[in-house]
């Protein structure tokens, strides 16, 4: 069973977020798919992975940019794995099924707290998750901005 984190966002957004995330993902040499609710926001993500910090650099494209299967991470709003990863994000409520989260080691779902919606929907999917035996993690920012495993 792979292991879920779900991270609750709300001191900080998910352009913030995501790169840093991705970044100690990326260190692990495994390669890693990032499922995102619109194909606007794959473009917009995508742009942002190149701009976002000067000092760093993390491979990555979406279908705009073709050679999926060479790329260490994938961005994409639909269900494709083109590159073979073995990590997952899930952001701006992009979901996938308890059987196709089976094919992967490790799942990241990053959700906004500031959004009853997004909350809401995080907590049926967890409720969903937890049901079907995998392990779950939740973690929440505190007030110096570390993140914390609430359990």
């Amino acid at each position: 069973m792979p292991r879920i984190d779900f991270y609750h966002l709300q001191k900080q957004n998910l352009e913030t977020v995501l790169p840093k995330l991705l970044e100690k993902a990326y260190e692990t040499g495994k390669k890693i798919v990032v499922k995102i609710g619109t194909d606007e926001r794959v473009e917009f993500i995508n742009s942002l992975l190149w701009t976002y910090d000067d000092a760093s650099f993390l491979p990555h494209g979406s279908k705009k940019d073709g050679n999926a299967a060479e790329q260490p991470i994938w961005l994409t709003a639909d269900d494709d794995i083109p590159n073979g990863a073995s990590m997952l994000f899930l952001a701006d409520g992009a979901l996938k099924t308890p059987e196709a989260l089976q094919n992967f080691e490790r799942i990241f779902n990053i959700f906004d707290g500031n959004s009853p919606e997004a909350v809401d929907k995080a907590r049926k999917f967890w409720k969903e998750l937890k049901t079907q035996g995998f392990e779950l993690h939740y973690w929440q920012q505190d007030d110096s901005g570390r993140w914390q495993d609430k359990g």
